[in-house]
């Protein structure tokens, strides 16, 4: 038995301690990420009355809709109420998703709280993720066969959640990114490759062997590397004439204070291109021309975006019909963002939390309110005398310790309150 003690002992000593404060921060961060993703749905009511909802918590159930079936979503409530004791596939959010529980999709499963649903919701769209499959990969998550660890991260376009070590392009390290776009979405969206040059966070991509094995940075906005392995300057349009090009590169010679060599007529159209290069923007009126007209790179990578990019989209009307033309509309808008559902969410569990002690409180009159504010602060002085003896001595607080305190605080309670005399008038 003592050596059994002893080794139990050795065991102990290799455990790591976790404090009381480690707990109650642990529990906080957990309710706090909880609150954020499910405190935007109602955890009661269906939300199939709503339509498509702009955005909300959804899960898939394996039991009901396993794969080799038909995708489908079900919204918070209805996880609770009609799929308790099923195996879900937490989706976190998806946008503009109108809840399937108990449709045509749900073979022998009829709705508890919304029973009078169409057959399917045409206008939900589907991923992997609906089979818990997710990334380029097609793996679950978390993956058992999966040693390297790596977090995940979802693309704010396709709403897939993708491995950072399967997007192309290494996320910042300092983690200063709100959004992520992943590289078939780029593909697809081509015209935010404008935007990135000026305001995607800085990646590095690691060039493959036949690219010279270099290292480039996705933003560089002074040199691009071209396909062909030289340097390419984005100034120089196809369409422009040589005397136009020549012309051009004596501007850039004016701009880094260099001399004007060429001859009066040539001056006269370095001026007149220079003028123009000025003018740009305010004559195209479309921020996305004036983009195009600069240094940007396309490549075969995801890209990461700050807080309030999507601000700097166009808005006029011919990128307004790109985007509905793309089916990315959804990122003009600023409530659109995980980050606002969030806000909200936390928003309103701070609105339903209700404080005990400040209802009791707004219940009472005046004299009644001072009474009780202090008798707490009475046993919050006493209770944090008591317990520092404790801590002083270096001892354990055992239950019976709490019991023998209030015990006390009650009788020296009712001794003040027998020794008050009263008077009438």
């Amino acid at each position: 038995m003592a050596g059994a003690e002893g080794s139990t002992g050795r065991q102990s000593e290799l455990e790591p301690v976790v404090s009381l404060v480690d707990v109650l921060e642990e529990d906080e961060e957990l309710e706090n990420e909880a609150c954020a993703v499910l405190g935007g749905s109602d955890s009661e009511k269906c939300s199939y009355a709503q339509g498509s909802v702009k955005r909300q918590a959804l899960y898939a159930c394996s039991t009901c809709t396993p794969e080799g079936e038909e995708p489908a979503g079900i919204c918070l409530a209805c996880s609770y109420e009609c799929h308790g004791s099923h195996k879900l596939f937490e989706l976190y959010t998806k946008r503009n998703f109108r809840c399937d529980c108990g449709n045509s999709k749900f073979k022998n499963l009829e709705c508890k709280l919304f029973p009078d649903k169409a057959k399917v919701n045409s206008g939900n769209k589907y991923n992997a993720n609906f089979f818990g499959l997710y990334c380029t990969c097609k793996r679950p998550y978390p993956d058992p066969e999966d040693e390297i660890p790596d977090e995940m991260i979802q693309c704010v376009v396709c709403e897939d959640w993708f491995h950072g070590r399967h997007l192309g392009a290494i996320p910042p390290e300092s983690g200063d990114f709100q959004e992520m776009v992943c590289q078939a979405c780029m593909k697809r969206c081509s015209f935010l490759w404008a935007y990135a040059a000026q305001w995607a966070e800085p990646t590095v991509t690691k060039i493959s062997a036949e690219d010279d094995g270099l290292v480039q940075n996705v933003g560089d906005q002074d040199t691009i590397k071209s396909e062909n392995g030289g340097h390419q300057d984005s100034t120089l349009k196809e369409d422009v004439p040589e005397c136009g090009k020549d012309a051009i590169k004596e501007v850039k010679a004016e701009q880094n204070n260099e001399p004007c060599t060429s001859s009066s007529s040539e001056c006269d159209l370095q001026t007149m291109f220079k003028n123009q290069s000025l003018n740009t923007e305010s004559q195209s009126g479309c921020k996305l021309t004036d983009l195009k007209a600069k240094q940007f790179v396309k490549k075969e990578t995801a890209t990461y975006w700050p807080l309030n990019w999507r601000s700097k989209l166009c808005t006029c009307q011919d990128c307004m019909k790109m985007y509905g033309d793309l089916d990315v509309l959804f990122l003009t808008d600023e409530y659109d963002t995980v980050l606002a559902y969030e806000n909200k969410g936390k928003i309103d569990q701070a609105t339903d939390r209700r404080d005990p002690l400040m209802d009791t409180l707004n219940s009472m009159n005046r004299v009644q309110q001072v009474e009780l504010i202090c008798e707490y602060n009475d046993l919050k002085t006493e209770l944090k005398d008591y317990l520092k003896r404790f801590a002083d001595e270096g001892t354990v607080v055992k239950r019976e310790d709490i019991q023998q305190f209030f015990e006390e605080f009650q009788s020296k309670k009712r001794r003040r309150l027998d020794g008050m005399q009263y008077y009438c008038s």
